[in-house]
């Protein structure tokens, strides 16, 4: 699952690589993606003109700072470039400053700081917003997003309702979506997703928040393992969106799924080139692990360390990542356990116990880990990692019952969730097998 449906997606780092590929092929295909990308972006690119001219003739005017900033905080969205959302803050600040009481100043406010991963923050600039408006759904939705965050589901599910209560639409359907996927309930969270497109084409949204939405909905389908219906989702994303990156990595992960590896390939590569995330190119390396091709997977691996340290809006935006990532591969421990502390100082979220857990079982910290993990698994979340995770700590704890039921969990949520570690859960439950069945011989 871990796909976080927030309005605000945390995209990548300060520093686009232009032209970043991996081949004479690759590079041909990225003057086509940068061209399309242009295009798909002229119209923002317009709207951050168009109000910087007008901020030179009107410097006093809030109202062309607050524009300015929701303008950045689009481009932010559709090019994957977190410097924009410094800008955004930048002038929202400057349009706060000019008049301390805009409501939609406020509101922008919580969703830069929710963005750079400043919950508290953005937590400070809901409740304002939600005390400037108490009748604007809005402002409940940006505070229901900082509450989820900081891990309690409780408050964010009050607001959530309320902003359902005030105004049933794209956003506040799109956010009741994640909270049912949260506690588990998949099927309720599929419906609740489906009426939010519903609800965001009668609204003619921006393009890029229509990929968005089919892109979560073919994420719910895929840890469902209903791959087909998962594909089409992405597809549908992609036509709403041309090269939406979040949906090419989608279709990489369900060709991946299928065994179909250079298909996958080749999709992935595609939405690095547009926005090189650290987590498509890991899942890139592993694909390459997966096929056995280790200098490619190497050459992948090195790369996501690279980005993820890259600015420090990076090194904070992906403590996560980064800590998942060196514990996958049993290097860097301590950075490890300390990314994932920071995580979890920063985000008190179910996710970030997880994180913690999987750091501590590779640590062979195993009671710490265990602890970590039931905190995971506290929502009934039906997430196929966590599952494993926890089978995996259970394992190595010889509690072979429980090991056996998460791992077997894992692989009926999903027998895809991971393009190797699903291999590693059918390995691990043969070998359970095989030692409960030695057992009862002895």
């Amino acid at each position: 699952m871990k796909k976080k449906i927030v309005l605000v997606v945390f995209l990548i780092s300060s520093l686009i690589i232009p032209g970043w590929s991996q081949s004479k092929r690759g590079e041909a295909e990225n003057k086509v993606h940068d061209e399309s990308i242009r295009r798909e972006q002229t119209n923002t690119d317009n709207i951050i003109k168009s109000y910087l001219a007008r901020i030179k003739l009107e410097p006093d005017s809030y109202s062309n700072y607050t524009k300015l900033g929701e303008a950045y905080i689009q481009k932010a969205r559709e090019t994957g470039d977190t410097a924009y959302y410094d800008k955004a803050e930048e002038a929202l600040k400057r349009a706060l400053e000019l008049y301390p009481d805009s409501y939609a100043t406020v509101v922008f406010l919580g969703q830069v700081s929710s963005s750079k991963h400043d919950f508290k923050s953005a937590l400070d600039y809901a409740e304002k917003a939600v005390k400037l408006k108490p009748e604007d759904s809005y402002a409940y939705g940006i505070l229901g997003d900082a509450y989820i965050e900081l891990g309690d589901y409780d408050e964010a599910e009050k607001a959530y309702e309320k902003m359902l209560s005030l105004s049933p639409g794209f956003y506040s359907y799109s956010r009741l979506s994640y909270i049912k996927e949260l506690r588990g309930d998949t099927e309720g969270a599929v419906q609740a997703m489906q009426k939010a497109i519903d609800h965001g084409s009668k609204q003619r949204l921006p393009e890029e928040n229509m990929a968005w939405a089919y892109y979560i909905l073919g994420e719910m389908y895929f840890n469902q393992g209903e791959l087909e219906k998962a594909e089409d989702q992405y597809q549908a994303s992609l036509r709403n969106y041309e090269n939406y990156y979040y949906a090419l990595a989608g279709l990489g992960k369900v060709k991946a799924g299928q065994k179909r590896y250079k298909e996958a390939i080749d999709l992935y590569n595609k939405a690095i080139a547009i926005v090189p995330l650290p987590l498509f190119i890991s899942s890139l390396g592993e694909i390459y692990e997966k096929i056995g091709n280790m200098k490619e997977a190497k050459k992948q691996y090195e790369l996501v360390e690279y980005i993820g340290l890259l600015s420090e809006v990076n090194k904070v935006i992906y403590n996560r990542e980064l800590a998942l990532f060196y514990a996958d591969r049993d290097v860097k421990l301590d950075k490890a356990l300390d990314l994932a502390n920071t995580e979890l100082k920063a985000k008190n979220d179910i996710y970030s116990y997880d994180t913690l857990a999987w750091v501590y079982y590779k640590r062979n910290q195993l009671q710490e880990a265990i602890d970590a993990s039931q905190k995971s698994l506290s929502l009934g979340t039906k997430d196929a990692k966590l599952y494993f995770h926890a089978g995996m700590i259970y394992y190595k704890l010889e509690d072979m019952d429980k090991a056996r039921d998460h791992l077997n969990q894992a692989l009926s949520i999903n027998p895809y969730f991971h393009v190797l570690y699903s291999d590693v859960a059918e390995k691990t439950l043969k070998e359970i097998e095989n030692k409960i069945s030695s057992a009862k011989r002895d």
